[in-house]
């Protein structure tokens, strides 16, 4: 098992890893909307917030040799699921190769982001 990190997504923020490598899979932690550079929730509605995420976990990808378009499960989190089709059109932007994935909204996320997602992708 191997841990994998990152500058170029938010440090973690509590006693866990970015993501760990068992085999030929990457398993991310969740994202949420941080920006790494501050470390600070970015600024906007969901659509802003979720683009970041997705910016997040392509950062955590990469620094484990793999790319979204090898991702072949995601996890959402959304804080209100009103807010569906807004991350939705953002999401389809990044997972062009249609992972399977699972939704569930009405949560508390930490940091009062709005959404958080976490990947498992083959590498």
């Amino acid at each position: 098992m191997e841990n994998v990190h990152t500058d170029k997504a938010p440090q973690a923020i509590g006693p866990y890893s970015q993501a760990k490598i068992i085999g030929n899979l990457v398993f991310t932690s969740g994202q949420i909307p941080i920006d790494p550079a501050t470390g600070e929730l970015v600024s906007g509605g969901i659509e802003e917030m979720t683009r970041r995420v997705c910016e997040n976990l392509k950062a955590v990808l990469e620094a484990a040799g793999t790319s979204l378009d090898k991702v072949v499960k995601t996890n959402c989190y959304l804080k209100d699921i009103g807010d569906f089709a807004a991350f939705n059109a953002v999401y389809a932007e990044y997972f062009t190769g249609k992972p399977a994935r699972s939704c569930v909204g009405g949560l508390q996320i930490p940091k009062g982001a709005l959404v958080e997602v976490e990947v498992i992708a083959e590498i």
